[in-house]
């Protein structure tokens, strides 16, 4: 795959880039390594005062870096400068909560002393260089939320980003040169998938995080196996949206549309799954197929435009493939199903509602990434929680009722990494953010996400020699 910004608006090559060979690829990694010896003496307030200045540089860069995203991807201008906007709260909240959540940790009283120590505690140190492996649907955000935290514990970065957003990549690698970052802190690898293998057996390499598809996942979790190396894995999803009898059905079918079509539908945790109680279904079925109809498809950097233009030609080929079959097994086209008339030649896709799905139908197993939302009724909460879970997904999950005890059995039974009540999944900096099953493993965001990329040390002292442990990376 060539490295190059294509407007997905327009089918427009606007730039292509050279791969880099495997010389320079050898120098920066050895750059990186270089960097982690350092970096990783520096206490928090110096981290924290580099993070806080790459959140300031973002926030400046908002409107350009947004109109960035929405070129090479296609996501809409209003959700860029939200991405941009996210990723500085994400950056301030690490570089404010960073040192407590990586602080010595004390065990109990009496397991301190019936292990024979004097003083005993944890501590948490970085690993070295962590590899990410990044798609290209967030390009900022994605990003971010693996850097932030692994800077913060004293790691360094090498990004291998999406082929097809190499001008929001290498923003990135100049974002934290701007910010002060040491040179090779963070960098920014233009190469093609075929790179990572050697990059990731590398000796120099500690670690890996990647987000992205499940045979990508498949092939570096493979690889880290091999080498024994950390790695965390966010594979996406096709997320169960459950809507029970006590639901505010208005309320719920109005999210139910954003749920669908953020970011153009191209989303790990956007709803795909709609699965409604028989007795509001017919209402809900009415209400968000009406909410998807009026949807704008267009321009995104127009300012009225709702649903841009899919990432690539062949992301809408494989949406239409996945709904032509689900039409041809006897799914009910409520709205959509097409490519929208009048548009220049771009990858459109109309937001689209199926209706009788079967397990027969791709779409039942397969993520659909893109606008295309599948509707399923259903007799109560326990044929509601064995649909959600018929999926090899499990990243997060969305449950409208309003009924206490039914809440209780969904966290209970729900295979996800999340279970958001009466609203729609998105993830927080301050809240962790995975999934299970083929979703991935592992966590990112919060004290969880900072600590995926940490030796996690016990420091255990007998009665000779004993000597002040400090506090955390500041005093390593």
């Amino acid at each position: 795959m060539a490295i190059a910004t294509v407007n997905p608006a327009t089918g427009e090559t606007l730039k292509t880039f050279d791969a880099l060979g495997d010389a320079e690829i050898d120098e920066r990694i050895d750059r990186a390594r270089a960097a982690y010896a350092k970096h990783r003496l520096t206490g928090f307030d110096r981290r924290a005062e580099l993070l806080g200045r790459a959140a300031d540089l973002l926030e400046a860069d908002r409107d350009d870096i947004a109109r960035t995203m929405t070129t090479e991807m296609g996501k809409t201008l209003a959700a860029a400068r939200a991405e941009a906007a996210k990723c500085v709260k994400a950056m301030r909240w690490y570089a404010r909560h960073a040192e407590s959540l990586l602080a010595d940790e004390q065990p109990a009283r009496a397991d301190v002393e019936d292990s024979g120590a004097v003083r005993a505690y944890v501590r948490y140190r970085p690993l070295g260089v962590v590899l990410a492996v990044m798609p290209w649907n967030f390009p900022l955000w994605q990003v971010v939320r693996f850097a932030a935290p692994a800077l913060m514990a004293g790691n360094t970065g090498l990004l291998k980003h999406a082929s097809n957003v190499p001008q929001t990549a290498l923003y990135l690698e100049d974002l934290f040169r701007r910010a002060g970052y040491p040179e090779g802190c963070f960098q920014t690898l233009l190469i093609g998938s075929g790179a990572v293998e050697g990059i990731l057996r590398d000796d120099r390499v500690a670690a890996a995080t990647l987000t992205g598809s499940e045979p990508a996942g498949r092939a570096v979790a493979s690889v880290a196996g091999d080498t024994v190396k950390k790695t965390v894995l966010e594979l996406g999803g096709s997320d169960p949206y459950v809507v029970m009898a006590s639901a505010d059905i208005p309320a719920a079918a109005k999210t139910a549309v954003t749920a669908r079509v953020q970011n153009n539908g191209q989303s790990c945790i956007a709803a795909k799954r709609f699965i409604v109680h028989t007795d509001v279904y017919d209402e809900f079925a009415e209400r968000f197929t009406d909410g998807m109809k009026a949807l704008t498809v267009g321009d995104p950097m127009a300012g009225d435009t709702d649903v841009g233009p899919l990432s690539s030609e062949q992301g809408r080929s494989d949406l239409e493939e996945l709904v032509e079959d689900a039409r041809g097994c006897g799914a009910t086209v409520l709205c959509g199903g097409r490519r929208p008339e009048g548009l220049p030649d771009g990858w459109f896709y109309e937001p689209t509602v199926l209706a009788g799905i079967t397990p027969e139908m791709r779409i039942h197993h397969e993520e659909a990434f893109g606008p295309v939302a599948s509707l399923y009724r259903v007799s109560g909460p326990e044929q509601a929680v064995n649909v959600a879970n018929d999926t090899p997904f499990g990243l997060s999950s969305n449950v409208w009722t309003r009924d206490e005890a039914e809440q209780r059995r969904f966290v209970r039974d729900l295979e996800a990494g999340g279970v958001y009540f009466n609203g729609m999944t998105a993830s927080h900096p301050g809240m962790p953010f995975g999934g299970t099953k083929r979703s991935g493993y592992g966590r990112e965001l919060a004290g969880h996400g900072i600590r995926e990329f940490c030796n996690i040390t016990t420091v255990w002292h007998g009665s000779q020699g004993l000597a002040d442990p400090g506090t955390g990376a500041a005093a390593e």
